[in-house]
């Protein structure tokens, strides 16, 4: 039953208020710090963050079912706002279709490297870095979970040229200037054989996404 036009927002009950107030995004884990830290840098308190696996950067197949179970939980908990902290992430615009059929909107750009980045400066290099790797801070912490384990290069080190023999540098894109993470990065670029550059972007293009909603 839809609710009384006239019925005053105070009548209505204290934890039906806080969803109606706030903006669910459901996000990529692996952007998880990232968001948090542009809300408290932004004061931004109406922000309610439901993160999905980060595993799924590698498997993005689970990414829209994902989002579609998350929605719907969503609406049956009273969020009337809801916002995706996704890119298209691999999807093949399964996102977009996604959003569109439930009015949602998402993270504009291909993938975090590029939002992170900035979308036009990373659309105006993409020549340039044709042969690159990409690297964010959370990939340079889980560089080994989430690289050489799921392509099974612990296992099997000699497909390292298989995956990235038609690569020339590893690019890493940070977004906290951070001396542990940048030697991470370093040695992440020398196990795969890779030339190494570093580029500060901080948050980039997530920073207006997320005061948007």
């Amino acid at each position: 039953m839809g609710k009384d036009q006239n019925v005053p927002e105070s009548d209505f009950p204290a934890m039906e208020r806080s969803t109606r107030e706030k903006v669910h995004v459901i996000a990529c884990g692996a952007i998880a710090r990232e968001i948090l830290a542009v809300s408290r840098q932004q004061g931004l308190n109406h922000i309610d963050l439901n993160c999905l696996p980060a595993i799924w950067h590698a498997y993005p197949q689970k990414i829209v079912p994902g989002l579609e179970a998350a929605v719907a939980e969503a609406r049956q908990n009273g969020f009337e706002r809801i916002f995706f902290a996704y890119a298209d992430c691999g999807t093949g615009g399964e996102i977009d279709r996604l959003c569109e059929r439930e009015g949602i909107a998402r993270i504009e750009g291909p993938h975090c490297y590029s939002f992170f980045s900035g979308n036009e400066a990373f659309h105006d290099r993409a020549d340039q870095d044709l042969l690159s790797f990409f690297l964010t801070d959370f990939l340079a912490r889980q560089f080994r979970a989430f690289v050489i384990e799921p392509l099974g290069l612990d296992r099997h080190p000699e497909l390292k040229p298989m995956y990235f023999g038609n690569y020339r540098k590893l690019i890493y894109l940070s977004q906290e200037e951070d001396e542990e993470l940048q030697h991470k990065a370093r040695e992440a670029a020398d196990y795969l054989g890779l030339e190494y550059e570093y580029r500060f972007t901080g948050y980039g293009d997530l920073t207006s996404a997320i005061r948007s909603v």
